[in-house]
């Protein structure tokens, strides 16, 4: 039996947050998550009283109690606001900040790409993150081989964009794009340090 596309990527996300927790202690964005009760010892507030998952007795329990356990952690990390969703399209942060080059690799090792919005709804799911820590963060955006055209990682031309008034203005110097903490977005060199939110 195999996971579905859905719980797969809440997994990659899980995995992807875990450093944030140190010694088993949630710290910062995750101070809320119910670490205890998630992963079957205790009860934490905010547990669905009365509500056990199956015994894992075969094989195929073992994955149908996986499976229960990564969509409850699905709705505990939406409820938290630890990650946010648009039409399927997972984002997260685990808070830290690298410059371009490491944060597509961070992305890439947790299994998913960096955040590359292609429509408002997407662009609101990663300026979530770029408040709530105050920041700018790259996106999968890059300069094509025309100085001042952008282009998505794999090529494809941009079919939605949100620039800041006057931008992209790098003329050829600033091949990256980052957003701004008010949603827009602005033409920038790679090696700054961003918040890294990826997509899954």
């Amino acid at each position: 039996m195999m996971l579905s596309p859905q719980l797969h990527k809440i997994l990659a996300v899980a995995f992807f947050l875990l450093p944030f927790c140190a010694q088993g202690k949630p710290a910062g964005l995750l101070s809320r998550f119910p670490f205890k009760a998630f992963l079957g010892g205790g009860r934490d507030e905010g547990q669905i009283p009365d509500f056990t998952p199956p015994a894992a007795t075969e094989n195929g329990d073992i994955i149908h109690q996986l499976e229960y356990r990564i969509s409850r952690l699905e709705g505990v990390l939406l409820l938290n606001k630890m990650i946010t969703e648009f039409r399927g399209k997972i984002f997260a942060t685990n808070g830290k900040r690298a410059d371009f080059d490491a944060t597509v690799e961070k992305c890439r090792e947790a299994g998913g790409s960096i955040a590359t919005p292609r429509n408002p709804g997407e662009n609101d799911a990663i300026l979530y993150f770029v408040k709530y820590f105050n920041t700018y963060a790259y996106l999968g955006i890059k300069q094509s081989l025309i100085p001042g055209k952008f282009q998505l990682l794999n090529g494809t031309p941009l079919s939605y964009t949100n620039w800041y008034s006057n931008e992209p203005s790098g003329q050829g110097e600033e091949e990256c794009v980052e957003m701004y903490t008010d949603g827009t977005w602005n033409d920038k060199r790679c090696n700054n340090n961003r918040l890294i939110v990826c997509q899954f």
